[in-house]
C-alpha cells in the first residue's frame, strides 16, 4: 500500500475516531492527512470504499498489537495478555478503537460493511485458535469466539462508558471456561 492511501487510511481512522461517521468525507479525509484534494477519492471513489478500507486497516493495526514476541504459554499469560491489549486498546489507541466501534455500528445496517468487519473478527479470532489449541481447548474455535465477545465487550463498556473496571475476573473466568 502506497504512503499516500496509508495516511488516507489513518486519517480517516482519526476522524471517525475523534467526530464520527457524518465527519467522515473524502476532502476531510485529505485535508486530515495533508495530502492533495482528491487523493483520498482517487484511492477510495465511493463512500462505501473508504469505510471498508478503514475497516481493513484497522485490522492490520489490530492485528500487529495481537502478535505477541511468543503465544502465551498458561492460562494465566493469556489472561495477562488480555488485560495487556484492553489497556492500550481503551488508552494508547483509544481512537483508533472508537472508530471500530462506529464502523461496527453502522455495519449493522450496511450488508457491505457487515462483510468487511466480519472477515476482521474472523481474522482477530483465527489468531487465538492456535495459542488455545496449544492450552489445551477442547474447541479452540468456540474458545476464541468466546474470549473475542468477552474482550468486545469490554471494550465497548470502556470506551462507551468510560468504565474501568479491572477486566482479568472476567477474562478469568472466560479463559478458565474455554480451557476446561
Amino acid at each position: 500500500m502506497t504512503p499516500t492511501k496509508l495516511r488516507a487510511l489513518d486519517a480517516a481512522i482519526e476522524l471517525l475516531g475523534t467526530a464520527g461517521l457524518r465527519a467522515l468525507t473524502h476532502a476531510r479525509v485529505d485535508d486530515r492527512a495533508g495530502i492533495p484534494k482528491g487523493s483520498t477519492s482517487n484511492y477510495f471513489r465511493t463512500r462505501a470504499a473508504l469505510l471498508s478500507g478503514a475497516v481493513d486497516r484497522i485490522v492490520d493495526r489490530e492485528m500487529s498489537e495481537i502478535g505477541p514476541d511468543r503465544p502465551p504459554a498458561s492460562a494465566s499469560e493469556l489472561v495477562e495478555m488480555l488485560c495487556r491489549l484492553l489497556e492500550s486498546a481503551t488508552t494508547t489507541h483509544r481512537t483508533l478503537t472508537t472508530a471500530r466501534l462506529v464502523l461496527f455500528m453502522e455495519a449493522s445496517h450496511n450488508p457491505a460493511l457487515r462483510e468487511t468487519v466480519s472477515r476482521g473478527r474472523v481474522a482477530m479470532e483465527s489468531a487465538f485458535i492456535p495459542v488455545l489449541a496449544l492450552l489445551g481447548a477442547q474447541d479452540p474455535q468456540t474458545a476464541a469466539s468466546a474470549i473475542a465477545a468477552s474482550y468486545e465487550g469490554l471494550l465497548l463498556h470502556r470506551i462507551a462508558r468510560h468504565d474501568c473496571t479491572d477486566p482479568r475476573p472476567t477474562f478469568e473466568l472466560v479463559v478458565r471456561a474455554a480451557l476446561s
